[in-house]
């Protein structure tokens, strides 16, 4: 199981969808929600990342938005 780390945002619903499947599909993850832990803005930052949800996962290349595609190789 890759380890999976899922930034997000209040108010979201891009967020709110990708956390959504994680949940429903009982992948597990880690959540850093940047309005409660905002040191991780700069980090997002100099990954390339201008907005989030971002997803980070052992083996697939890190990504922003609700990707249903991406998502769903987790969910195996």
């Amino acid at each position: 199981m890759a380890n999976i780390t899922l930034y997000t945002k209040n108010g979201c619903p891009q967020c709110r969808m990708t956390k959504h499947f994680l949940e429903t599909h009982n992948v597990p993850f880690v959540e850093h929600n940047i309005n409660d832990e905002p040191q991780y803005i700069d980090y997002l930052k100099e990954q390339g990342f201008q907005a989030v949800p971002v997803l980070e996962a052992d083996g697939l290349e890190s990504f922003s938005g609700f990707r249903l595609a991406e998502l769903q190789k987790l969910a195996i």
